[in-house]
């Protein structure tokens, strides 16, 4: 599973506009400058994701679906990915340039993504998967424009599995 970083989003504080940025750093606890690592988001301290990832492909199928173009950055997610169907990315551990992340969880859309967006119909066009995952951050690095996706685990209990065949005679 081969992907690519299209664009990458932060916002300093809640309900401020998507910033487009050409790098930023992961690093524990999530990206440098956004808002849920500075405790400033929506949903701080409560429903936090440290990364949040979304397919360019899904937000091609919403300007044609819904004739809305979320492409300025009002998904609210902050990596832009091509190439790479995300909910592929749940539980699996992945290095974006530098910085190495595990998806943890589907991030689904809701009423305050689509007050935000100032645009009716947001909410209800992110749904079906197209809303996107959360990501922690598992190393630290950089993720910038044009980096490349490489999967290092499909999840932990697959490598569990495997070691446990071997140790039990099997492949």
């Amino acid at each position: 599973m081969n992907g690519s970083v299209e664009a990458v989003f932060i916002a300093a504080e809640d309900s401020a506009p998507m910033e487009r940025v050409e790098s930023v750093e992961a690093v524990e606890g999530g990206l440098s400058g956004d808002r849920y690592l500075r405790g400033t988001g929506y949903y701080s301290p409560f429903d936090v994701c440290e990364v949040t990832l979304i397919e360019a492909e899904a937000i091609e199928e919403i300007r044609e679906e819904f004739d809305i173009d979320l492409a300025d950055g009002r998904h609210r997610r902050n990596v832009v990915l091509r190439g790479v169907e995300v909910y592929d990315l749940l539980d699996a551990t992945f290095r974006v340039g530098d910085a190495v992340l595990r998806g943890t969880r589907p991030r689904p859309p809701c009423a305050h993504v689509e007050q935000v967006a100032g645009e009716q119909g947001v909410a209800r066009a992110l749904k079906n998967k197209r809303g996107g995952v959360c990501a922690d951050v598992l190393e630290p690095g950089t993720i910038a424009l044009g980096d490349e996706l490489a999967v290092v685990e499909r999840d932990p209990r697959t490598m569990g599995r495997r070691i446990a065949d071997r140790l039990r005679g099997g492949d």
